[in-house]
């Protein structure tokens, strides 16, 4: 895959198969924003520390100091790092603002990627209040502070809107997902909606690719929706990868479409 952004703080990433897909960039001002958010939370974690420490002070006052700034350090990285591998990219922060952390060519994220761009948060963060990786991400035409350009990441903004449909001709009349409903969730809570537009993107324009390149594609995509959220086989015994993925993104969408017929 490769990956380019534009003048309109758009990032796109094209595969192998031809198939471009495009993104928003979080601005500089919305990432300060979800930076201030976590801020907040990780201050309140480490007041709650705090709190706690002072029960230690009674036995030894060096201690608990010494394990106050210890323990604070842990918080500062280790929160960004937690929340942003468990919750797919995000921090409370982000999830607010709905941002989320991705890697720059459209793969999953890595753990190598997230603890390096949270370790390189303590440089970004000089000489105070982010403004070293504050003016890098305003200079960089990705948006990306220090610690996105050496984790390989950026950060992406998701727009307020409804969930794409799916093509017109992929309407799924028998889906064998459906006899897991509580599969069906987990994949639905599992899968970032930056994910589910690439796959519905990938299908509406699936009839441009070659055959062999359209078999790989969609042979990748199946299997990474195996891997994410593993179904007993014989909800996809004997189905294509395409219509596995097209199975998958029913039992996804499947909510909103009932929502929006609902209004």
């Amino acid at each position: 895959m490769s990956a380019k952004a534009d003048n309109n703080l758009r990032f796109a990433i094209e595969t192998d198969e031809g198939v471009r897909i495009e993104y928003d960039l979080a601005s500089p001002v919305r990432r300060m924003l979800a930076i201030l958010v976590d801020l907040c939370c990780i201050s309140a974690l480490n007041s709650a520390i705090t709190t706690l420490l002072m029960l230690f002070a009674i036995i030894s006052s060096s201690t608990a100091s010494a394990l106050a700034i210890i323990l604070q350090f842990v918080v500062t990285i280790g929160y960004g790092i937690v929340l942003e591998w468990s919750w797919q990219g995000q921090t409370v922060g982000k999830r607010l603002l709905r941002l989320r952390v991705m890697d720059m060519n459209g793969r999953k994220l890595v753990p190598e990627q997230v603890v390096l761009r949270n370790l390189l948060r303590v440089i970004d963060m000089m000489p105070g209040v982010y403004l070293f990786g504050g003016t890098v991400a305003f200079l960089n035409r990705n948006a990306q502070r220090l610690g996105d350009i050496a984790a390989g990441t950026v950060v992406i903004w998701h727009r307020e809107r409804s969930m794409p449909a799916l093509p017109t001709d992929d309407l799924v009349k028998y889906n064998s997902l459906h006899h897991y409903p509580h599969l069906e969730a987990r994949l639905r809570q599992l899968l970032a909606p930056a994910e589910v537009d690439t796959l519905i993107h990938a299908l509406h324009r699936r009839k441009q690719l070659a055959p062999s390149e359209r078999i790989a594609l969609f042979d990748q995509f199946a299997n990474d929706l195996k891997h994410l959220c593993p179904f007993p086989i014989d909800a996809y015994e004997n189905v294509s990868s395409e219509q596995y993925v097209r199975n998958c993104l029913d039992s996804i969408t499947r909510q909103s479409r009932k929502m929006a017929a609902r209004k």
